[in-house]
């Protein structure tokens, strides 16, 4: 016997949300596992006690943004819809069938007005970072860093060409001192101070500034796609793949940069003792690899391709002798210490008188020259220790971890919680949305392992 439709749809019935929540739901897990109590407390400075209206409790608004990143919803317009007709979203919130919806535009002026210039996401990131902690999720002996690329919220062909500043490294002082250092054990006399300098070409080097969004950077690397984007410098924990660091800056900053400072972070923040760390190519450099080994973390960096150079003997060809500071050619030749620049390369040059009658003069330099030049930079050796770390069998297996962590937290972030593009413009905003990300991804790694530990 055939049905026929019958329409309850005008049915009053009592009923509570909690009979619509299935009891293996994500969500349920979520209210039971994590603590959200913390957030009231840090929220509380950007109140006002004594006048005003009552405000949506800052907890059940920030689990309404934490709803949004869970499930990949971009706009706060259709964040609201989703509310609204979800039961088991209002459920998690607190509310019941009849209770109303904060208004999208709430979200908006919350992270726009009162929370911005503040540290509040910063600090609900790493108070969930400290629950994984007391879990035992993170311990940070073992740590793996990595950028990818967030399309920014701008038009690639808007923009205006500006000069390009100088950029002085970091770590400067630093160089110079074992550049003087250098030279005094070769019996150099020291450099004298230097001068700043002034550009005399008359084509300076310029940049690409966007027009919509001026804190972005033009974003120009091979495999790449060119435009405007931002970099996500993260950091995650090798035991379960809890992200313990995001950092966002412009796209034409460099990888290295903002690495070592990043590390000292998070030990002083988490109390992490280091043992070991797993780095890309972009990150294998000198300073970088000094520090480490200075610190005695056990460094593991990937292997950087060259592209062939105009030489048909390349550096590679020409072997260094530790033990007599110098270069053997591939003839047999002797290239023997020069001079140290301020730049911390030291030179090596072969006898004009060796290279005369050489068979692969030709290929090995120009016709005008009268030697071949090496150059070796004074923290050269310590970068060989971090390429001799990736050779042993604890080096392959740290390394090769890096696909099924870091590189894995990139594609979950991407695919799952929509941060393949900024929602914002500037810096501040995207590194907002980093911190949600971040954390909506720590709240998941979490949920889904101790849940299944009963």
């Amino acid at each position: 016997m055939m049905g026929t439709p019958v329409n309850h749809r005008q049915d009053k019935v009592l009923v509570s949300t909690e009979e619509f929540v299935p009891p293996n739901h994500f969500l349920r897990d979520v209210d039971r596992i994590i603590d959200f109590s913390f957030i009231e407390s840090i929220v509380t400075p950007h109140y006002c006690h004594d006048n005003g209206r009552t405000s949506i409790p800052p907890v059940t608004l920030f689990k309404m943004l934490f709803v949004g990143f869970l499930y990949g919803i971009r706009s706060e317009r259709q964040l609201e819809k989703e509310l609204n007709a979800n039961i088991i979203y209002r459920w998690f919130l607190g509310f019941s069938l009849l209770d109303p919806i904060p208004d999208h535009s709430t979200i908006s002026f919350n992270r726009h007005k009162r929370f911005h210039n503040t540290t509040v996401f910063k600090d609900i990131f790493e108070e969930i970072v400290r629950q994984a902690q007391d879990h035992r999720l993170a311990d940070g002996r073992i740590l793996l860093t990595d950028s990818t690329h967030i399309k920014a919220n701008a038009n690639k062909n808007k923009y205006v060409r500006k000069v390009k500043t100088e950029k002085i490294p970091h770590y400067f002082e630093e160089l110079e001192e074992d550049v003087q250092k250098d030279r005094a054990e070769h019996g150099k006399k020291p450099l004298k101070p230097k001068k700043a300098r002034v550009s005399t070409s008359t084509k300076p080097k310029m940049t690409r500034e966007s027009v919509t969004d001026p804190d972005s950077g033009f974003l120009m690397r091979d495999h790449k796609p060119q435009g405007f984007f931002y970099l996500d410098h993260r950091t995650v924990d090798a035991k379960y793949n809890i992200i313990t660091d995001t950092h966002v800056t412009p796209a034409n900053i460099h990888d290295s940069e903002p690495y070592l400072e990043r590390l000292r972070y998070q030990k002083e923040a988490f109390g992490f003792s280091v043992e070991a760390v797993g780095i890309d190519s972009a990150y294998a450099t000198g300073h970088i690899a000094k520090t480490l080994n200075k610190e005695e973390i056990f460094g593991v960096v990937g292997n950087r391709r060259f592209k062939g150079g105009n030489q048909k003997v390349p550096k590679r060809k020409f072997q260094f002798v530790e033990s007599i500071d110098a270069y053997a050619c591939p003839m047999g030749c002797k290239l023997s210490y020069a001079t140290t620049d301020r730049d911390g390369y030291r030179h090596y040059k072969s006898r004009p008188e060796d290279c005369e009658n050489c068979p692969l003069r030709d290929d090995c330099f120009s016709a005008k020259s009268k030697n071949r030049v090496i150059t070796r930079h004074i923290w050269e050796g310590e970068k060989e220790k971090l390429k001799a770390n990736k050779r042993t069998e604890t080096g392959k297996r740290l390394y090769k971890s890096r696909s099924y962590t870091i590189e894995r937290s990139f594609a979950d972030s991407k695919e799952l919680h929509a941060f393949r593009y900024a929602r914002g413009r500037g810096v501040e905003c995207v590194q907002e949305q980093a911190y949600m990300t971040a954390t909506t991804q720590n709240i998941k790694k979490i949920v889904l392992i101790l849940s299944k530990r009963g």
